[in-house]
């Protein structure tokens, strides 16, 4: 039993964009698009060269995984929102997975979590 995500061999990213922004978090996302509103997700990266992190668009083969899952867009409807300055509501993809009921993917100890809500 796999008690992590893993990814699949083979993918699409059919769903989802990336989209570049002026927020303090991150400068890209992964932004769902339903009529006017908008959500953005976002995931936590390692350089280990020089051992920081930094957020961004998630990685290509969640893309999918995420917006066909049959809790999506209850999810999409409670959080998501028009854009406020080019921004949109933002979730990291701990959250979005576990809302969905997802198993996770493997944490790593240099990750770091958002205390609230609302990004």
């Amino acid at each position: 039993m796999r008690y992590h995500f893993e990814p699949p061999k083979i993918f699409s990213t059919a769903y989802g964009q990336t989209y570049e922004c002026d927020h303090p978090v991150y400068n890209k996302c992964t932004l769902y698009l339903i009529g006017d509103k908008g959500l953005a997700v976002i995931q936590q990266k390692y350089v280990k060269e020089t051992k920081s992190t930094y957020w961004t668009k998630i990685d290509p083969w969640l893309t999918d995984q995420l917006y066909l899952h049959p809790g999506f867009k209850k999810f999409f409807d409670e959080r998501a929102g028009e854009c406020v300055n080019d921004l949109y509501p933002t979730v990291t993809i701990r959250q979005i997975m576990w809302a969905l009921k997802m198993k996770p993917i493997k944490r790593e100890r240099w990750e770091t979590c958002f205390d609230r809500r609302n990004i």
